[in-house]
């Protein structure tokens, strides 16, 4: 055998030992989170209605059987209604992603503006609204949702064609919403992502789209989408479970490794199918200063201690719609033995059978022996007390536990106050018990905005063009290049607000205009201020005024860039005062060169001499 082919024999030993580790990893994995995995399938069926299922010694969902075949098993579903309004209420965080600039100087709020363009602009194209609502019903339902930001090659706009006739694009983010059924840490115990040595992102994929991103064709296979394992017509038969099946699908298995020592840009294997797809360094440096790391952020319903997954609403609940299901039904079949009566009869005296098939129906003739004794009702009485108690008792649980407050459940639980600031109070307390989870999601669409510039730094290499706003609110025209993103410092706008509905945010605000909060020394408001209130109040489409002041605000901004390396000339239309409010500015906030200082000091000159002139004339 030649060297040539020794080589390639030493490869694929080592590619196929290298397959079999990571799917072995995986399996070890799945094993591990059996009994969690079960408990978020037991969580979405108790979300759907079915709610006769439970966990059996296995750990197994299978369903219960009833006591007597005559009971009713009617399910009244408060776990549905509960999810849907935390999730209506989590969905008014829509905050603006923004960018803080590293420092006061012109270049570190040029670049922080650029950012929070590209922002603006990438949201709405990566799907990251569509991803925000999709994770946050599957840590309402399951504890913990997550999100990857990747870069997709063919995203964006078309830039040219290739030799087959496929487009050229130019690249664009995605951000796609991971259920928890896909997400295997190394470590079930490790609260954080960042510090899990390793995790594996597998997903079920047709085998076409397997063959389109690596060029691997592979037979197919039929997968159950939450377990992913092979389909079993014996466990799938067993019931309870809400699991489907795909058709023609391989399991797709995404093993990242942090970087090390060993291996200082980490590492990527994807296996599928016993085939290696691809074994590398991680593609992404979106990790703090230059480095590499996950492409994933969690985002969780409530936080659970030395747990990688959070705990969910849903779980909590659970045992309180199994004993509301219970009382619910047996009130009802109390409430049907008093209503369709419970009959006594003598032993031989009537034909059971028929009394049976037919009951004390009005107007029934009764046949019975002679001499015996003819069928009667046996009195019941009334519906217990203890039933409705244990209902309204089971329905304030349902509130304390889920935290949504009977305020939100029950608009007429508090008509007795009157006042504004009591009811302000009791909505700032029944929306308190989900701020843990608005945190979760704060902290979440942070780390997805650093990603997305991290990504844009790296794969953005040709010119590319974006609308942006500038501090007056003005829009503005921004090109840019990967490497001209130098800020990735990203907060959230209006923190404090994120609670205010539309309406109450219009209240502030027309609060400050009538404090004089937005005016400036002589009480009049700018036109500036004017559009920008418009546009905070929701009707930005009245902003059309031009802000002259703005505009020469902007103007005297693009001189401060030019100045570094040449004079700037001084027109006669300029607004010499905010040019010289301006330029003062920039140059209290950057440390200029002796000649840089120099072609500022004489360009302000230059505009208190016209500013004179004009007053003296």
């Amino acid at each position: 055998m030649t060297n040539n082919g020794i080589f390639t024999d030493e490869k694929a030993e080592a590619e196929r030992k290298l397959v079999e580790e990571v799917q072995a990893d995986f399996a070890e994995r799945q094993s591990e989170r059996k009994r969690i995995e079960r408990g978020w399938e037991l969580d979405m069926n108790f979300l759907c209605g079915n709610q006769y299922c439970g966990l059996n010694t296995a750990g197994e969902i299978e369903e219960e059987q009833a006591a007597y075949g005559w009971q009713p098993r009617r399910v009244f579903n408060h776990i549905a209604p509960t999810v849907e309004l935390r999730c209506a209420k989590l969905a008014r965080i829509r905050p603006a992603l923004s960018v803080r600039a590293a420092s006061g100087d012109e270049g570190d709020k040029q670049a922080a503006a650029l950012s929070a363009a590209i922002l603006a602009r990438s949201g709405e194209r990566c799907g990251l609204e569509d991803a925000l609502y999709r994770a946050t019903v599957w840590s309402e339902t399951c504890g913990t949702a997550f999100y990857k930001i990747v870069w997709d090659n063919s995203g964006g706009a078309a830039v040219g064609s290739a030799e087959d006739g496929s487009a050229i694009c130019e690249g664009e983010v995605r951000v796609t919403a991971i259920s928890p059924f896909e997400i295997y840490p190394y470590s079930l115990s490790e609260e954080g992502i960042d510090e899990q040595p390793s995790i594996i992102h597998a997903r079920a994929v047709s085998v076409q789209d397997i063959f389109a991103a690596y060029g691997v064709k592979l037979a197919g296979r039929d997968i159950e989408e939450f377990s992913l394992s092979p389909y079993s017509a014996a466990a799938h038969s067993s019931g309870g479970s809400v699991r489907a099946v795909r058709r023609g699908y391989e399991v797709v298995i995404e093993r990242y490794i942090r970087p090390t020592a060993d291996l200082p840009e980490g590492r990527l294997t994807v296996v599928a199918g016993g085939a290696l797809l691809y074994d590398g360094a991680l593609p992404y440096i979106n990790g703090e200063n230059g480095t590499r790391g996950y492409p994933f952020a969690k985002q969780v319903c409530m936080p659970l201690a030395g747990s990688f997954f959070g705990a969910s609403v849903v779980d909590r609940m659970i045992p309180l719609q199994r004993a509301y299901n219970a009382v619910r039904n047996r009130k009802h079949e109390f409430l049907n033995r008093i209503s369709m009566g419970t009959v006594a009869v003598e032993e031989g005296s009537v034909d059971t059978d028929d009394l049976s098939e037919d009951g004390l129906r009005p107007g029934k003739v009764i046949v019975y022996r002679q001499g015996g004794k003819p069928p009667e009702m046996l009195t019941l009485g009334t519906l217990p007390e203890a039933f409705e108690k244990e209902e309204e008792t089971l329905r304030d649980e349902f509130s304390r536990v889920s935290g949504t407050g009977e305020i939100t459940q029950n608009g007429q639980a508090f008509s007795s106050v009157t006042s504004a600031t009591g009811l302000q109070l009791l909505v700032e307390q029944d929306d308190a018990r989900l701020n843990v989870s608005y945190e979760s999601i704060k902290q979440a669409l942070r780390l997805v905005g650093r990603h997305i510039l991290r990504l844009y730094r790296q794969f953005a290499c040709n010119a590319r063009l974006v609308n942006g706003k500038s501090e007056s609110g003005a829009a503005r025209l921004y090109c840019f290049k990967g490497e001209d993103i130098s800020c990735d410092d990203v907060i959230l706008e209006s923190d404090s607000d994120i609670n205010l509905t539309p309406a109450e945010r219009r209240n502030v605000v027309y609060e400050m205009i009538d404090r004089g909060l937005l005016s400036d020394d002589s009480g009049a408001m700018s036109r500036a201020v004017k559009n920008k209130v418009l546009s905070y109040i929701g009707f930005g489409g009245f902003a059309s005024g031009r802000d002259t002041e703005g505009m020469h605000a902007a103007r005297a901004a693009e001189e401060n860039a030019a100045i570094k390396s040449r004079a700037a000339e001084v027109k006669e239309y300029d607004d010499h005062e905010v040019h010289i409010r301006e330029h003062t500015a920039f140059l209290l906030s950057y440390d200029p060169e002796k000649a840089v200082e120099e072609r500022i000091c004489a360009h302000i000159k230059q505009h208190k001499k016209f500013l004179k002139e004009d007053i003296d004339g």
